[in-house]
């Protein structure tokens, strides 16, 4: 079973980009690189050649780094292939179903619409004996999901719906550390969700000693995260629309959330 090595790099005000190095290969893959410096500090302490760059999206503080990281290490960028206008300097395009090969290790690719239109995620199913990684980027966060810039509520869901699905005990990699403030939102909508409430003591005391709230599991999204929950009955309770499908619950919510 291939055991993937992953840095947590962290950049601009809030963003995290990863290193996923793969040992028997020496392929290493960035995630999301929003700049290119830190990213190309951390592969030369750790000793590790950069190959690829996986881009889950085309904002500029996903692939700001690309050109000059590409330039660096001759890597290949892959991202959607819908985004080919929109990801610089894109070498290889995919879509939904399809696998992204480092080294022993194979991603599957998601189309997860909503946040932009053209949004994808990359799941190593095998990244170690604990379990898989899933690379999200601003589809999925700890305890939240991204606006819907290009998409619509319907997309979102459908995509949250695919995450959801995966094994739960998947880490979820997402791009920003925004768990504090959408715990505070999720308690508003939610607020006796004991697995919430026992989430926000740990990111309460993580922050208080500076440490990532990222990785999550997936189990703990599941039970805690509004926006994985938009199906359940209490949620629509709360929010004033019990016995309404799960797409008008996320709707409801996403938009409480853009207000809060």
């Amino acid at each position: 079973m291939p055991r993937l090595l992953i840095e947590q790099v962290p950049v601009l005000s809030d963003n995290y980009v990863y290193l996923i190095h793969e040992p028997d290969s020496g392929e290493t893959a960035v995630v999301d690189p929003s700049v290119s410096g830190p990213v190309l500090e951390a592969a030369a302490r750790l000793g590790w050649r950069i190959t690829h760059i996986l881009n889950t999206h085309h904002h500029g503080d996903h692939t700001g780094g690309n050109r000059d990281i590409k330039r660096a290490t001759g890597c290949t960028i892959v991202g959607n292939r819908k985004d080919a206008g929109r990801i610089p300097d894109l070498d290889i395009g995919v879509v939904e179903g399809d696998t992204v090969r480092l080294g022993t290790a194979t991603a599957q690719v998601f189309e997860v619409p909503g946040h932009t239109s053209g949004h994808i995620a990359f799941w190593f199913e095998d990244a170690g004996p604990a379990g898989g990684a899933l690379f999200c980027g601003d589809t999925l966060f700890s305890i939240g999901c991204g606006r819907l810039f290009e998409g619509s509520p319907a997309q979102m869901w459908d995509s949250l719906s695919k995450l959801r699905a995966l094994p739960p005990d998947t880490r979820v990699f997402c791009a920003h550390e925004y768990t504090q403030a959408n715990v505070r939102f999720a308690q508003s909508v939610d607020p006796d969700n004991a697995a919430l409430a026992a989430r926000a003591e740990e990111v309460t005391r993580l922050r208080r000693d500076g440490r990532p709230t990222v990785p999550s599991m997936l189990r703990e999204e599941q039970a805690a995260n509004p926006f994985l929950r938009a199906d359940d009955p209490a949620l629509a309770a709360h929010v004033g629309l019990a016995g309404a499908d799960p797409v008008s619950v996320l709707a409801e919510v996403r938009a409480r959330k853009d207000r809060f």
